[in-house]
């Protein structure tokens, strides 16, 4: 049977995914070059979660990564009128995408039975650690090396998670508030304008 976690899974990778293929179109790659950067996306902090976890990378046992970002790529072609001209498309795809895969991050490190701390990290790499790729990809600054709330809200997300495994709360509720403690930091930090310190020179 299909697990919730295989379902966050599955919905973040198509998430993350047309994130990355909406910002593909915009620097006018080709449709290969625009699969890559959504592949990238979706399976590059998990591949490098999976590395340091010593287990094999999910998407070289599954072909469901795959077939999802193609899926991915024929739906921004079909719908690129709505999708590409959308100024808050990217946005939401990327902050959904982080959300659950920070999620996915956690658990897996928390079932191999990793300390917290590991946990936290693997989830806040499997959610921003893909975007970093796409971003080197189409030459752009990494968002989770600017001032913006990315990598952070990840962190937090996982921090919540931990706490409410810790008051005994079911592993669905924990998933749910990490998940929007995720979304709700990157969204609000945006609306608000809420940013960390810029470290200056001299």
């Amino acid at each position: 049977m299909i697990t919730f976690v295989q379902i966050l899974d599955f919905v973040g990778t198509f998430a993350f995914a047309i994130s990355g293929i909406r910002l593909a179109s915009a620097k006018r790659f080709d449709w290969f070059g625009a699969y890559v950067v959504g592949l990238v996306t979706a399976i590059g902090g998990g591949t490098m979660r999976d590395v340091l976890l010593d287990v094999t990378p999910a998407w070289m046992t599954d072909p469901m990564y795959l077939l999802c970002t193609g899926l991915a790529l024929f739906w921004v072609i079909a719908f690129s009128k709505y999708l590409i001209h959308l100024h808050n498309t990217f946005f939401i795809f990327d902050s959904i995408g982080l959300a659950l895969f920070t999620v996915v991050g956690f658990e897996k490190a928390e079932a191999l039975g990793y300390p917290f701390w590991v946990s936290i990290i693997m989830g806040s790499m499997t959610g921003a650690a893909g975007g970093m790729l796409r971003d080197i990809f189409i030459n752009e600054i990494p968002l989770i090396f600017r001032k913006e709330i990315y990598a952070m809200a990840c962190v937090l997300g996982g921090i919540s998670y931990w706490l409410c495994s810790l008051f005994g709360m079911e592993a669905y509720l924990c998933q749910i508030v990490a998940g929007s403690v995720v979304f709700l930091a990157r969204t609000l930090s945006v609306k608000y304008n809420i940013c960390l310190p810029v470290l200056k020179g001299e």
